[in-house]
């Protein structure tokens, strides 16, 4: 199955002409890349650096529920799934510079809030505010370098942007275990501030100011309809091996939330200034990127929840040794990401989603045929964190390729929304998942089960990067309202 793309031919705005006729360079992309980056390390570890303070978090507020304290971790998953993108659009409306710097401003000062939290409810509301925040950095992150990246060099930076929050995903659990054993769960949220004033700072200096679009706000009602929804769908699914999947409250969050995410998707039709861009979707590589980005984001966050603790419940390890265990295959996440940039052409890009997923895949089965059988590290889990490390790499890095490739400048933080909206979706089915098989009974046939759902996840993203072969040229996606 092919389809086809277009060539660029104009550079997009904030490009100015070089000394070489028919080149073109951007004012400040380093800088710009560079803060980008690191934003969204920091989003994406905030992700991830949670888990292995958890049973630090237990001993801080030993009076708090489980099921509550577990908030601690979802409530930041559910937001900054529920707003990305809606914030990718409002991003392409008020201007990717005034949106990055605010949301890098409102995620510092909410890490500084979850750091001096007197209780495990203002800690959870911290995070919730916090998820918020990170959910407008992305796609105004992405959208700044993909506006002030020539074309040319569009697919490397993507490299390095990729690399940035593969790394963050995979080396959280190290950094978390480190922190912890330093200090204790706080400083996991104070290490933020610094980092994120430092960045603040940096862009209001060095990020140039866009002219106005003039394009609406999004849809109001449509928005709220469509956080709700992500939002209660998410909750729902993470929340479902904890409460039960019969109960009320799980069937009223994922039921509820579908419609809410219906209703958002029918007013899209039809508003001057949708919560959705649903025209990008007409465009067949973004909706089949898309596509990719779902699969494979089931696959990759059951196995960045997994990995750590299958080290530690099933081989003994301690918090730190599962954090440093699963390190080589960030070192690996991150040189896939920047292969994948700089040597890959645009018209192979599919070629690495298919390969990508294709090693995920093969990281997960073998674990599936050694779960219950061997606890060498040497032999079984470091060969497969290899593997699973530049799977991700690869595949994150060319899907937001193949995606952004047929947008207009204009379109890049919507985009981009909605293409981390299908990863973050597809991580909340991976995770909800993962921890229904990991409620069963027989320790060795849980992890089987685990690992066998991530390689068929991943071989579904392996699918979805065949159907993304390029042929010819065809006429960019419309700008549309």
């Amino acid at each position: 199955m092919t389809a086809t793309r277009p060539e660029p031919t104009a550079p997009a705005p904030g490009f100015v002409a070089d000394s070489v006729p028919g080149q073109t360079r951007a004012a400040g992309s380093g800088w710009v890349l560079g803060l980008a980056s690191a934003v969204t390390f920091l989003a994406f570890l905030d992700a991830t650096v949670v888990n292995v303070a958890f049973p630090d978090l237990r001993r801080a507020f030993p009076e708090v529920p489980l099921a509550r304290l577990t908030w601690v971790v979802s409530a930041y998953a559910v937001l900054f799934a529920a707003l990305l993108a809606g914030a990718g659009r409002l991003a392409d409306t008020l201007g990717r510079r005034t949106l990055f710097i605010g949301s890098t401003l409102a995620f510092t000062l909410t890490s500084l809030a979850a750091s001096a939290a007197p209780t495990a409810d203002l800690l959870i509301l911290a995070r919730a505010l916090q998820g918020a925040a990170a959910a407008g950095m992305i796609p105004a992150a992405l959208g700044l370098v993909l506006a002030h990246t020539p074309p040319a060099r569009r697919a490397a930076a993507l490299g390095v942007w990729a690399a940035a929050g593969g790394l963050a995903a995979a080396v959280g659990p190290s950094v978390g275990g480190l922190l912890v054993e330093w200090w204790d769960w706080r400083a996991i949220f104070l290490v933020n501030v610094p980092l994120g004033l430092a960045v603040g700072w940096a862009a209001a200096r060095v990020i140039p100011r866009e002219p106005r679009t003039g394009r609406q706000l999004p849809d109001p009602v449509g928005t709220t309809a469509l956080a709700l929804g992500i939002g209660g769908v998410v909750a729902g699914l993470s929340q479902g091996a904890d409460w039960g999947w019969t109960d009320p409250k799980v069937l009223v969050l994922v039921i509820g939330g579908a419609l809410a995410g219906a209703l958002a998707l029918h007013r899209s039709g039809g508003h001057p200034a949708p919560a959705v861009d649903r025209d990008l979707w007409r465009d067949p590589l973004f909706a089949r990127a898309n596509t990719g980005a779902l699969l494979f984001g089931g696959a990759m966050y059951a196995w960045l929840l997994s990995g750590p603790s299958y080290l530690i419940e099933r081989w003994d390890y301690s918090v730190l040794q599962a954090g440093f265990g699963v390190t080589p295959g960030a070192v690996l996440a991150v040189a896939g990401a920047l292969l994948v940039g700089r040597r890959v052409p645009a018209r192979l890009q599919w070629a690495a989603v298919t390969v990508g997923s294709l090693l995920f895949a093969a990281n997960a089965l073998l674990l599936w045929g050694w779960a219950g059988q061997s606890t060498s590290y040497a032999q079984i889990f470091l060969p497969a964190g290899l593997l699973g490390g530049l799977g991700i790499g690869v595949v994150v890095t060319a899907l937001s390729t193949v995606a952004s490739a047929g947008l207009p400048p204009q379109r890049f933080a919507a985009g981009t929304g909605l293409l981390m909206t299908a990863r973050q979706l597809g991580g909340a089915l991976g995770i909800a998942g993962t921890a229904a098989l990991l409620t069963g009974s027989g320790q060795g046939e849980q992890w089987r089960g685990v690992f066998l759902l991530t390689a068929i996840s991943a071989l579904g993203a392996a699918v979805a990067g065949a159907t993304m072969r390029v042929n010819g040229q065809a006429k960019p996606a419309r700008p549309g309202g």
